[in-house]
């Protein structure tokens, strides 16, 4: 089972008129948010979106927006440079995991 993070947060934008059906976002995405039905890309699931951009930098219709690096995989990665938990940042009651 994949893991949802944070509930109704994700940046994730799809606009269905734009979409091409290529596949790209299914094939790219970690999570398995998109899935390609009638010839059209779909969201299985958008909490399970973790930003990392893969599906936006590679959607060659410009169907998915993205703001990459600002949940929960902008946390891991910034947890991995400095040596830190990864957290959501803001106030000292929101600096909490926001991962797991």
């Amino acid at each position: 089972m994949k893991e949802k993070y944070l509930k109704n947060v994700v940046t994730l934008e799809f606009y269905l008129d734009k979409c091409t059906g290529c596949g790209m976002c299914e094939t790219v995405c970690p999570h398995s948010v998109f899935k390609i039905e009638k010839g059209k890309a779909h969201i299985t699931e958008r909490d399970l979106c973790m930003e990392c951009g893969a599906c936006a930098g590679n959607c060659p219709a410009k169907a998915i927006k993205v703001r990459a690096g600002v949940g929960c995989a902008g946390a891991i990665i910034v947890g991995a440079l400095t040596g830190s938990e990864p957290t959501c940042g803001g106030s000292d009651d929101s600096k909490k995991s926001c991962c797991g």
